[in-house]
């Protein structure tokens, strides 16, 4: 196994931030390469929902490959889905051979998409969860941890065992990281792909509005309808994860994930998490009103890297999600895209998109040999 001594954090948001200072206080040269170079100093401090405070420093920032991927014996995305493409592109020329490529978010498509361009050598590997819920206070220095994780689950591909990483993570991060035995058991989740589209469904859809009198709190204002689609949904889900060589324990069913036996426990569960208190929804104040911001993440991450995926790998299995598919119709429509036509796999924005057919994947054996 390549030891292990710099680091290329690829992404300037607020995992970013975080990871890279974490890595950094751990003795790793850490190089980022980001958009917005200039705008980022050479210290990096994040405070935590405990009251901590630790400091990392940065050895080279760059908006050039071959400025920080190059010198690095391992690249770890914190990018978006959207991103997953044109970053690998621009990295391929400059990844030192077997230098692991990994991303901390597998549920955007990373690995076909990364296997697609970078060949059947590379060695990935990614996180089955983001280790932190944080969020930057003043980007280029500052973030804020606003809560953990208990344990963390990480995955190699075909190439690449996953159980030197786990290793090496649970030191990085001071948590707990267990190595799983299937890519797909880090990949396939009911978190944000899952979780947020169904919450929006549940507190939007009922209202033939784009703005409204207040802004809503994405989980402290949780209804029990909002639970209910994300049940029905991830009914949908299960019977996916069913057919596919994983184990089923790695990805639990929502209700399981949430300690909860309804949709009304559910909402109460949603309601409670500390972690989650003060996010809301994405929204902008227009002429008294607020607006909702169909621009945000929750639509153009997790729908075409997110919910889509899903539908996609439930096509190759042939596998009806009507629950799911009513979703994702009138989440295309808020968002003036098209990727479904009468629930199927034909709309032009699916180019755009995270599916598995777009990198030569068109059946369930081919996904699971990945």
């Amino acid at each position: 196994m390549l030891k292990i001594k710099s680091i290329c954090i690829c992404g300037g948001g607020s995992l970013g931030h975080v990871i890279a200072a974490v890595l950094s206080r751990k003795g790793y040269v850490v190089n980022l390469w980001t958009g917005h170079p200039g705008k980022w100093g050479r210290e990096i401090t994040v405070n935590d929902c405990n009251g901590q405070t630790l400091k990392g420093s940065l050895h080279t920032v760059s908006n050039r490959p071959e400025e920080t991927a190059a010198v690095s014996d391992m690249i770890l995305l914190c990018i978006p889905g959207f991103m997953i493409k044109q970053t690998l592109c621009a990295a391929k020329p400059y990844i030192r051979q077997g230098a692991p490529v990994g991303s901390v978010v597998c549920s955007n498509g990373f690995f076909w998409i990364a296997r697609h361009i970078l060949g059947d050598t590379a060695r990935l590997f990614g996180f089955q969860r983001v280790p932190y819920i944080c969020r930057t206070t003043d980007y280029g220095k500052c973030a804020m941890i606003k809560g953990y994780k208990s344990k963390l689950k990480i995955s190699g591909d075909r190439n690449t065992p996953a159980d030197h990483l786990a290793g090496m993570f649970s030191q990085v991060f001071e948590t707990p990281v267990y190595a799983l035995n299937h890519y797909l058991e880090a990949t396939l989740t009911n978190s944000n792909p899952l979780l947020h589209p169904a919450r929006i469904f549940g507190m939007l859809s009922r209202e033939n509005a784009d703005a409204f009198d207040k802004e809503f709190l994405f989980y402290e204002e949780w209804d029990d309808y909002s639970s209910e689609v994300l049940i029905r949904c991830d009914s949908e889900f299960q019977q996916i994860i069913e057919k596919l060589p994983v184990n089923r324990e790695e990805i639990p069913g929502i209700l399981h994930y949430y300690e909860s036996a309804d949709a009304a426990s559910l909402t109460r569960k949603m309601r409670s998490i500390t972690a989650f208190k003060g996010i809301k929804m994405s929204m902008t104040q227009q002429n008294g009103m607020y607006a909702v911001d169909y621009s945000n993440r929750y639509f153009t991450e997790d729908i075409p890297f997110g919910l889509l995926i899903i539908k996609s790998i439930a096509v190759a299995m042939k596998i009806e999600t009507p629950c799911i598919d009513g979703v994702l119709l009138w989440m295309q429509n808020k968002m003036q895209k098209e990727y479904l036509i009468a629930s199927r796999l034909q709309g032009k924005g699916l180019p755009d998109s995270g599916i598995i057919q777009n990198f030569g994947v068109y059946t369930a054996e081919q996904l699971c040999a990945l």
